[in-house]
């Protein structure tokens, strides 16, 4: 016998979107490194990656870096500024 799955219809609470709203300079970076990345793969079928695709990469992880350090510093009550 099939067991049928509820569907959940709950939207998201504001907590969950300030949530977001706090996160997403940290997202927006990742989703940078991610597309380095991809372009990176696909820069092997062609030669290999070039300088300025190792550039991008690396500009990319910096952002993650950052973003994350300054989230820590915004949302962790016990660092001192």
């Amino acid at each position: 016998m099939r067991k049928r799955l509820a569907l959940i219809a709950t939207e998201p609470t504001a907590a969950d979107l300030a949530a977001i709203d706090t996160e997403w300079p940290l997202i927006a970076a990742e989703l940078d490194v991610l597309d380095a990345e991809i372009t990176m793969l696909y820069a092997e079928d062609h030669g290999g990656p070039s300088p300025l695709d190792w550039r991008r990469l690396r500009r990319a992880e910096a952002r993650v870096t950052r973003a994350a350090a300054e989230l820590t510093a915004r949302t962790d009550p016990h660092r001192a500024a």
